[in-house]
């Protein structure tokens, strides 16, 4: 029981790192078709929030994906992992009990 509540709450903290991946490309479209800007105090501060929380994660997935210009794939590849990660501890848990 014990095993199955760890992976309940580690798919928990997958899920808002999820969240926060659609947060973090949502908000640079807004930037990048002008619909908000830098200069506005609350923008800049989730910018910089979900930068900062996520770019640990990011870093090592860009430094082994190829260079694909100005498409950066490297939140695809990690919400992938992240949710075959879930599914396999999940996987575990449920043969445990």
């Amino acid at each position: 029981m014990l095993l199955y509540t760890l992976v309940d709450i580690i798919g928990y903290l997958i899920n808002i790192i999820v969240i926060l991946v659609i947060v973090q490309f949502v908000l640079s479209l807004l930037i990048a078709f002008n619909v908000v800007n830098m200069h506005n105090q609350l923008v800049a501060s989730l910018w910089k929030a979900a930068n900062a929380l996520l770019e640990p994660l990011l870093r090592p997935i860009r430094r082994i994906m190829p260079d694909t210009g100005m498409l950066d794939l490297s939140p695809m590849v990690l919400i992938i992992g992240l949710v075959i990660v879930q599914k396999i501890l999940t996987g575990i848990a449920l043969s445990a009990m």
